[in-house]
């Protein structure tokens, strides 16, 4: 098995708390801390969890937009972690962000092409036939009018416009793109379309993905594997047919007892579980495990002791002293990357 095209060892990014006029350090947000993934060429790692469990600000230290106060990042076996901000600029051509706004993360008073175009300028680059030809050769590729060049993102849809955000972050061909939350804006009846594209153009570019989301759905028709976090911390980690039929963490079993099935008369037998309370602080995580005040399976070792990732089977990785018992899931019957876009619409969500 060849190397893992992005490697991050023990990521954490905290953020202080200061007190008083002389802004005195009285303690940190832990946002992440800790987490470990591993992302191979071509493949898809869906990142999930309750809004507040720290992934988009995971997947922004991993690409240094943020900067880690802690762990290690390595891109094609090299570590990057301690570049500075211009360091980091000719390394913007090989990992890129979609991100999660289409329409704040474009600026109002540029064009679509000025837009899609900027990358070029700030690599330097010229492409063979100029930047516009260029730039109106991906906007073709990504689903949009390339007459519509000089419009500005206000004259586009919110689904046309996240289509400009895809189109700007693959116009220099990098190898790893960063999808926060990319189709949660969008209405559930253009998500798939969107979805479908990333998938296209994953096949045609050879790129890896990071797919951080909340919907279940998405998540599982896009992903080859799914890596779930809770408060900071990565508990569960597996392929996506593994992790949705055989959920091992009591967290990861709890979030896809939430899904819906499509059969009322099943969807009346289902077991729920119910977490109880509300997502601790991050500033103040519990002792031991992260989870353990909210779990149905807590005993005393949880507060003392804090679980590590280790493989259950194949591949499968869970954090957890008092892992699930090897059973299937109640969720829908897998399906393939080339199921129907109809497949996501209907998406399920997870609990905020």
């Amino acid at each position: 098995m060849s190397d893992p095209i992005l490697r991050v060892t023990d990521l954490q990014k905290y953020f202080p708390i200061t007190k008083g006029l002389l802004r005195r350090h009285v303690g940190d947000v832990k946002a992440v801390d800790g987490v470990s993934v591993e992302v191979s060429e071509r493949e898809t790692l869906g990142l999930v969890g309750e809004s507040g469990c720290g992934k988009s600000t995971a997947g922004r230290a991993m690409l240094k937009l943020l900067e880690p106060t802690g762990g290690r990042i390595e891109f094609e076996g090299r570590d990057i972690t301690g570049l500075s901000r211009r360091q980091m600029v000719p390394l913007r051509r090989e990992i890129q962000m979609i991100f999660q706004d289409p329409y704040n993360s474009l600026n109002p008073r540029h064009t679509v092409g000025t837009i899609i175009g900027a990358p070029f300028d700030v690599q330097g680059v010229t492409p063979p036939g100029g930047v516009k030809a260029a730039v109106q050769n991906i906007m073709e590729r990504v689903g949009l009018n390339p007459e519509h060049y000089n419009r500005y993102p206000n004259e586009f849809s919110g689904g046309q416009r996240q289509r400009v955000g895809i189109a700007r972050a693959v116009v220099l061909r990098p190898k790893v793109i960063v999808a926060d939350e990319p189709v949660s804006a969008l209405d559930v009846s253009i998500q798939a379309q969107v979805v479908n594209l990333l998938e296209d153009i994953q096949d045609e570019f050879g790129l890896s993905y990071i797919v951080i989301a909340h919907d279940l759905s998405v998540v599982r028709h896009i992903s080859d594997r799914v890596a779930v976090m809770y408060l900071g911390h990565l508990v569960e980690t597996a392929s996506a047919d593994d992790l949705y039929l055989q959920p091992r963490h009591p967290y990861t079993t709890a979030l896809l007892s939430a899904v819906p099935t499509p059969d009322p008369d099943v969807e009346k037998r289902r077991a729920r579980i119910l977490l109880q309370g509300d997502l601790p602080s991050p500033s103040n995580p519990p002792s031991g495990c992260v989870f353990r005040t909210r779990c149905f399976k807590a005993q005393d070792r949880c507060a003392t002791e804090v679980p590590v990732l280790r493989e259950l089977a194949t591949g499968h990785t869970v954090a957890c002293h008092f892992p699930m018992e090897e059973v299937s899931a109640a969720v829908p019957t897998p399906h393939t990357r080339s199921a129907a876009a109809t497949d996501v619409s209907d998406s399920p969500h997870l609990p905020h």
